[in-house]
């Protein structure tokens, strides 16, 4: 969606993404292998290309940035808090951290800690309140230990991420970890279990019945019964399976709650994406104020 061009920035974010909207594209996704080390190779960064792209996202039309590794956010802090705070991005980011033992992520070769891990998780949640972070683990790489997946097992406790993709181990073909000796199948599958039980006992959208959000209508529902709607936060809200709602924007009361979705009644048709009745955010005077303007 965005190629070099003269200017401040080089970048033309209209190429690709002017024509999505004028298509009928309701919902974006910028994503690639590693959506953060955007522009190294070509003298720009992630961020200039999102301040331009957010300029053309039409009312009613919503961003979502796709995984990003911890080394490629953390010296653009400040500029992702001023873009996940604008009203047409989602609150949300993908930032694996596989494991909570830098030992083991040096062993994997990952060109970051986890104490750089919380740092970007820490930054985000205090100054985007709401803001959704999901996140990987790994269970059962050879050389982790029992003090080690502890430490996962901890971060998984401690930060309660309503999105966790929990993966074991598995050996791609020529790489140095299928050289090394593996852990035994029924240790990984046993802390794979372990990890997964703390993930299952958390209930992110605890405490959200009757609160009002706005959500953006795009897709059916695998119950086959629903549309699904996202809010600012990308959380799955189910709504009813009217095809007027399709594409749409819909205000929304939180009716039941449930480990990965809310349900709701429906409250207004066609309103544009609003904030929760809950949410407040001092960081969006970045908007006007901020070192780089943004057009809502």
């Amino acid at each position: 969606v965005a190629t070099q061009s003269p200017g401040s920035s080089g970048i033309n974010a209209e190429y690709g993404g002017q024509q999505c909207f004028e298509e009928g594209v309701r919902e974006v996704w910028m994503t690639s292998e590693d959506t953060g080390a955007y522009g190294r190779d070509i003298g720009v960064t992630l961020p200039d290309l999102l301040y331009e792209f957010v300029k053309i996202i039409p009312e009613g039309c919503m961003l979502r940035l796709g995984m990003t590794n911890p080394p490629y956010i953390l010296d653009y802090l400040e500029d992702m808090v001023t873009i996940l705070s604008h009203p047409r991005v989602y609150a949300f980011l993908h930032v694996p951290v596989q494991a909570a033992s830098d030992t083991v992520l040096k062993d994997m070769k990952r060109e970051y800690t986890c104490g750089e891990f919380r740092r970007v998780v820490d930054y985000l949640r205090e100054h985007v309140p709401g803001v959704t972070i999901a996140t990987d683990i790994i269970c059962g790489f050879p050389t982790e230990t029992e003090e080690d997946f502890q430490e996962t097992l901890a971060l998984i406790d401690r930060y309660q991420f309503p999105s966790l993709f929990i993966n074991q181990f598995f050996p791609r073909p020529g790489t140095p970890a299928a050289r090394m000796k593996r852990i035994p199948a029924d240790q990984v599958k046993l802390r794979t279990k372990r990890a997964t039980e703390i993930f299952q006992k958390q209930f992110p959208y605890k405490g959200k019945v009757g609160s009002v959000e706005t959500v953006l209508v795009t897709e059916l529902a695998t119950d086959g019964e629903h549309y699904v709607g996202h809010n600012k936060f990308y959380e799955q809200v189910l709504v009813p399976k009217d095809e007027s709602y399709m594409g749409t924007t819909l205000t929304v009361k939180i009716t039941e709650t449930g480990k990965h979705y809310m349900k709701c009644e429906v409250l207004e048709v066609g309103s544009t994406m609003k904030l929760p009745s809950t949410y407040s955010n001092p960081n969006r005077i970045a908007f006007s104020e901020g070192p780089k303007k943004l057009v809502q």
